[in-house]
C-alpha cells in the first residue's frame, strides 16, 4: 500500500520540542508511515531535534512550503526572486538535514490571492527557479513535487494539464502534487486530472471539501481513488485537515482556517487513516 501522512498542523500549529514530540509521536501511534512538516520559516527549524524525533518514532517525512511576497519568485523584481531562491535554498537544507524523502508545496510562488494575472517576466522567473530547484533538491537527495492549487491560492497554474506544461518549461526532473481539495475547485472531476498526471505525480494531498473529516463533503473519493490504482500510483498519500483548533501564526491566517471543523486531533486522524486505507483496497 502507499505510503500514508499526516500533514503536523493537524496536531500543532507550531514546531518547538514540545509540539513537534506531539505531532510525530502521534502520528506514529495512529499508523501513519510519515509526517509533513510545513517550513515556511527554515531558519527556525531544529533540524537535529526533528530528525532524533522521527528516528524514535520511526516515522518517514516530508517537508512543504509556500513563499510569501518578499520571497515570491514570480514577482518580476529580480531582488525579490532571488530572496526567493534563498528561502528556496534553505528549505532543501532542513529537509536534508530532517532526513525527509519529498520537499513538496506551492515553491513556485507566493501562497495567497494576486490582484492581476502572472506576466511573461514573472513565469519566465519561474521556469527559472524551477530549474534551479530541481538541481537543489536531486542535489540533496530529494524527491520535488510542485503543488497544483486554486486560483486564490497561486495565479501561476491551476490545473494539472498546466502544471504538466510549466514544468516541461524547465526541461528538468520534477514531480506533480495534487491536492484533492483544489481540484474539487478547478478541475471538471477526479479522474481526469489523476490520469493526465500519471507516472509524473509524486505525492498526493487528500483533503475533504471543506478541509475537515473526510467522508462528510462533496469529494467523490471513489472516483480519486479509483483513478489512484488505475494508474498504479505507488507515492506517499498525505491527510491534510485545518481547523481554527490548531493555529499556525502565518498558514492558519493565509489558508483562511476561520472555522471550528474539528475538535479532536486523534479521533479525526484516525478516521482519516481507516478512510484513505480502506479507499486504497477499493473498500
Amino acid at each position: 500500500m502507499n505510503p500514508l501522512g499526516c500533514h503536523a498542523l493537524v496536531w500543532a500549529g507550531d514546531w518547538t520540542e514540545t509540539s513537534a514530540r506531539y505531532a510525530i509521536e502521534s502520528t506514529s501511534q495512529v499508523g501513519f508511515d510519515l509526517i509533513e512538516i510545513a517550513i515556511l520559516d527554515p531558519e527556525t527549524v531544529d533540524t537535529a531535534m526533528t530528525r532524533r524525533l522521527l528516528a524514535d518514532n520511526g516515522l518517514g517525512s516530508a517537508c512543504s512550503l509556500g513563499l510569501d511576497d518578499s520571497t515570491d519568485v514570480s514577482s518580476e523584481d529580480p531582488a525579490i526572486v532571488a530572496r526567493g531562491r534563498d528561502r528556496l535554498a534553505a528549505a532543501v537544507d532542513v529537509a536534508h538535514a530532517v532526513g525527509a524523502d519529498h520537499l513538496v508545496g506551492v515553491l513556485y510562488s507566493k501562497l495567497g490571492k494576486y490582484p492581476r494575472p502572472i506576466t511573461q517576466a514573472g513565469r519566465d522567473h519561474v521556469v527559472e527557479s524551477m530549474a534551479w530547484l530541481s538541481k537543489q533538491a536531486q542535489d540533496a537527495g530529494l524527491s520535488l513535487s510542485l503543488e497544483v492549487v486554486n486560483r486564490y491560492e497561486t495565479n501561476v497554474v491551476n490545473t494539472a494539464a498546466d502544471m504538466l506544461a510549466l514544468i516541461d518549461q524547465t526541461g528538468a526532473d520534477i514531480g506533480v502534487q495534487l491536492d484533492s481539495y483544489h481540484m474539487n475547485i478547478e478541475e471538471s472531476d477526479f479522474v481526469t486530472p489523476i490520469e493526465t498526471v500519471g507516472s509524473r505525480m509524486r505525492y498526493l494531498h487528500i483533503g475533504e471539501s471543506h478541509r475537515g473529516y473526510l467522508g462528510t463533503g462533496t469529494i467523490d473519493f471513489d472516483g480519486l481513488f479509483g483513478a489512484v490504482r488505475e494508474v498504479g500510483y505507488t507515492g506517499p498519500i498525505t491527510f491534510e485537515s485545518f481547523s481554527s483548533v490548531v493555529v499556525h501564526p502565518d498558514l492558519s491566517n493565509t489558508l483562511a482556517v476561520w472555522r471550528n471543523l474539528w475538535d479532536d486531533s486523534r479521533d479525526l486522524a484516525e478516521t482519516a487513516h481507516a478512510f484513505m486505507a480502506s479507499r486504497l483496497t477499493g473498500g
